[in-house]
């Protein structure tokens, strides 16, 4: 059934809010600073090497994200461009951007905390990457780059989306520590639990996200 201008609104609204949620993991992965989930070590790695080699005035975790996801819509571009959506775009740059807000944020309250708290951070982030994460793939109104390139191998390849993610997160987090990257405890939590986790969340909020748009329907 094509979808109205209206319908795409509340759901790019809805991935919105997911957008935001999921990044909020994020920024907890990377102030406990115990290892952030494997994109982001691979974004964290290819920001220190950069900043290192280069010192590029203004450059952030947040802008190295960007440029990373443009480069991931980029190939799916030519691999194909179906399965790119304006809520491809809107994680592409939102996604850095949110994170620096939220750094700026919580960076001073937080960074100072000892061992105990920031495993309750690294646990409570993996929890809020998980759920923000389903909020957007059930929005149906697109993807972030980083979530699309296992969910393309894996259709691609006939192979079952949880090992095509684990392996595709293994190198991500690989390429992020051989650049510099932090991988640690965080890594692996993200790496083997957020999949099983966000399993948890999607029917839950598959039926919230339906119900939100049913209602705006006036069904």
């Amino acid at each position: 059934m094509k979808r109205s201008a209206a319908e795409w609104g509340i759901r790019v609204v809805i991935l919105l809010i997911g957008l935001v949620i999921a990044h909020l993991g994020v920024t907890l992965f990377l102030l406990s600073d115990l290892g952030s989930d494997p994109f982001n070590v691979l974004v964290q790695g290819v920001f220190r090497s950069v900043d290192k080699a280069v010192g590029l005035p203004g450059l952030t975790h947040g802008r190295v994200h960007i440029a990373i996801s443009l480069l991931i819509v980029v190939v799916l571009l030519f691999a194909d461009r179906s399965y790119l959506k304006i809520g491809t775009a809107l994680c592409m740059l939102f996604g850095g951007p949110v994170i620096d807000f939220f750094t700026l944020l919580l960076a001073g309250p937080l960074g100072s905390a000892g061992f105990a708290a920031r495993v309750f951070m690294l646990a409570l982030g993996c929890v809020i990457l998980a759920y923000g994460m389903t909020i957007v793939i059930r929005s149906d109104a697109g993807t972030g780059p980083n979530d699309l390139v296992a969910q393309v191998i894996s259709e691609k390849s006939g192979k079952s989306f949880s090992i095509i993610r684990m392996i595709v997160d293994a190198a991500f987090a690989l390429t992020g520590w051989l650049l510099g990257g932090t991988v640690g405890l965080g890594t692996l939590i993200c790496m083997f639990l957020v999949g099983p986790t966000a399993g948890v969340f999607l029917p839950i909020n598959g039926r919230l996200v339906e119900a939100a748009v049913s209602r705006f329907r006036g069904k």
